[in-house]
C-alpha cells in the first residue's frame, strides 16, 4: 500500500519524475481520455509532456476513497475513486474518475505494471 500511497501522493503534488518512478518500464495504461492504450510508461510521460505543454495542465490536487486492495502472491491489484483537481489553460476544474492499478513486486519493489482510468458517474446517474 506503502508505493500505491507514493504514486498518489507524488501525482497529488506534480512531482512527475517521482510519480513516474513507481512505473515500470513495460508498463501500460488505459485512459478514456486517450484514443489507444499506451504501451510503455516512456508513451504515457510522452502524453504528460504534450498535456503540459498544449493545455498546460498541471496536477493541483487528487484525494483517493473507496480504496480496495487484493493480494495475489507478486501481484497486487488496487481498486479507488480519484477526485482530481486539474488547471488547463488556467481554468481549474475537479474530474471524477475509478482507476484500478495493477502492482507487481520486482526485485524487492512494487511497481505499477498496469493502469486502467474511466469516468466516474456522479451519484444517481448510471
Amino acid at each position: 500500500m506503502a508505493a500505491i500511497d507514493a504514486i498518489i501522493d507524488n501525482f497529488s503534488r506534480h512531482q512527475r519524475d517521482a510519480y513516474f518512478s513507481g512505473f515500470a518500464a513495460d508498463a501500460t495504461f488505459l485512459f478514456y481520455t486517450a484514443p489507444h492504450r499506451l504501451d510503455s510508461r516512456g508513451a504515457y510521460e510522452s502524453l504528460w509532456a504534450d498535456w503540459e505543454r498544449d493545455f498546460g495542465f498541471r496536477v493541483m490536487s487528487c484525494s483517493s476513497s473507496n480504496r480496495r486492495i487484493q493480494i495475489f502472491g507478486d501481484t497486487a491489484v488496487f481498486s479507488h475513486d480519484v477526485d482530481t483537481r486539474i488547471r488547463e489553460h488556467d481554468i481549474e476544474r475537479t474530474v471524477l474518475e475509478r482507476e484500478s492499478i495493477i502492482m507487481e513486486r520486482r526485485d524487492g519493489a512494487w511497481l505499477c505494471v498496469h493502469e486502467h482510468l474511466s469516468a466516474r458517474p456522479l451519484d444517481g446517474e448510471a
